[in-house]
């Protein structure tokens, strides 16, 4: 298994947090559940494998090209076939409504065709893609696209300081009790930050707190150094109770019983 991480260039850097490239020719099916991360995704599918994603346990196959949304709640996935390979786009939590022209609400916890909302062009790009064996000129066309993109869309780049610099102290330790005196910082309303992380989010402020909060908390326990009592209070959880619940909300096992996956598929 390959698994690498590219970074954006400079005039993408404020949209896109990676790309990464994916290569697996194990003879053997992946059976995984992708957990919230709070990230948008476009993943160009350039194997023979068939990808599925499942609900209620009826799996239905991913387009060739998907356009992953808000995952919110615990998703399974799977994949058939000797031959995995993969091109993704990582978008910052608040970024990939910049590139679209619909409401990425909802598009919550769906595997969409991007060409649906993207148009012929992405289709074009995923044939040169499967064209181009060279890695660093595959990255080169995705980041051409991605800038034509930003031109025809035409979104105001006001928005993105500000909703990427909320963001980041929506990351800060009680982040979940000061939404409030966040919005005062920024001299706008409660009401209108929640508007905001709709709009660029596709979630509510306060549910982003809570899922950064988690991924906090999925990163100890992934590291198996410290218990579940003082990762939950390191994670700023009122008690190991609500942790254990909140966790199991998003992935739908409790702390302790969490494997680990082999495969880069878990968060997005």
């Amino acid at each position: 298994m390959k698994y690498r991480e590219i970074l954006p260039e400079q005039l993408l850097k404020p949209y896109v947090k990676c790309y990464y490239h994916f290569e697996s020719e194990a003879d053997t099916a992946i059976d995984d559940v992708v957990f919230p991360g709070g990230h948008m995704e476009i993943i160009f599918n350039m194997g023979s494998a068939t990808w599925k994603t499942g609900s209620n346990n009826v799996f239905q196959n991913t387009p060739k090209i998907e356009l992953w949304g808000q995952i919110t709640r615990p998703l399974p996935v799977k994949a058939v076939g000797s031959y995995n390979k993969m091109l993704g786009v990582r978008f910052y939590p608040h970024t990939a409504a910049f590139f679209m022209q619909e409401d990425i609400m909802l598009l919550n916890n769906q595997v969409n065709d991007p060409a649906d909302m993207l148009g012929t062009p992405i289709r074009q790009l995923h044939m040169k893609l499967l064209e181009e064996e060279n890695l660093d000129q595959q990255i080169k066309l995705i980041s051409q696209f991605l800038l034509n993109r930003l031109q025809e869309v035409n979104r105001k780049p006001l928005n993105i300081a500000m909703v990427g610099n909320i963001i980041h102290q929506m990351k800060q330790p009680d982040a979940d009790a000061k939404i409030e005196s966040i919005a005062r910082q920024h001299l706008i309303s409660s009401r209108y930050l929640h508007k905001l992380f709709l709009q660029y989010t596709g979630v509510p402020p306060k549910f982003y707190a809570k899922l950064h909060r988690f991924q906090k908390s999925l990163e100890l326990v992934q590291k198996n150094k410290l218990s579940l009592t003082a990762i939950a209070y390191e994670c700023g959880y009122f008690d190991q109770s609500h942790f254990i619940r909140e966790f199991k909300s998003f992935t739908g096992v409790s702390p302790a019983s969490y494997k680990v996956s082999p495969y880069p598929v878990t968060l997005i």
